[in-house]
């Protein structure tokens, strides 16, 4: 493609909304970032929005409120962030596409991406990050495995929605960017 007609596909990228899902760890902050950053866009991580609107960590909203309400404010927090930005990309919590139809809504509101992750990959990244995980607190080591399996089947029907779907581990920004066109 010659520099004048990827410019002009970037500039049609910027009038959307693209929604990175995929299990924790997936790599949908890190990616999310990177993909913002070119298309210079605004870039918003869920999580992120609930903990500064909430006041309080994700871990304290689970332990003090409970997963229910903590979903609950997913589907606020998206439904909010849609109504009033016209360009992003949202990183969306693991479980934020089985919830409340937020699958259906973000497809309706936007490209939606599934970073498809392996599961040695989840299992090494998420053994290094177990404490900052409120799901993943009580779980031993030797667990982790066999719990990201159940939830990756429990979730996967949700995933397998998206409009596109990438290996995480094998791709490039610029592949991004190109499904994305």
């Amino acid at each position: 493609m010659d520099t004048e007609n990827y410019f002009k596909s970037l500039t049609n990228l910027k009038s959307m909304r693209i929604f990175l899902i995929g299990f924790m760890g997936s790599g949908k902050t890190h990616w999310g970032k990177r993909i913002a950053e070119k298309l210079q866009i605004p870039f918003y991580d869920l999580d992120a929005v609930i903990v500064h609107s909430e006041g309080m960590n994700i871990s304290e909203i689970f332990a003090v409120k409970g997963e229910e309400y903590f979903r609950y404010m997913e589907k606020q927090t998206l439904e909010d962030l849609v109504s009033r930005e016209e360009n992003f990309v949202l990183s969306a919590g693991g479980g934020t596409p089985c919830f409340f139809n937020n699958i259906e809504f973000m497809k309706r509101n936007g490209k939606v991406l599934w970073l498809n992750t392996s599961l040695e990959a989840l299992n090494q990244r998420l053994l290094k990050e177990k404490m900052s995980r409120p799901l993943l607190r009580g779980i031993t080591e030797a667990g982790l495995r066999a719990y990201i399996i159940r939830k990756l089947s429990e979730r996967k029907m949700y995933y397998e929605q998206a409009d596109l779907m990438v290996h995480e581990e094998s791709t490039e920004l610029d592949s991004f960017i190109n499904l994305l066109q």
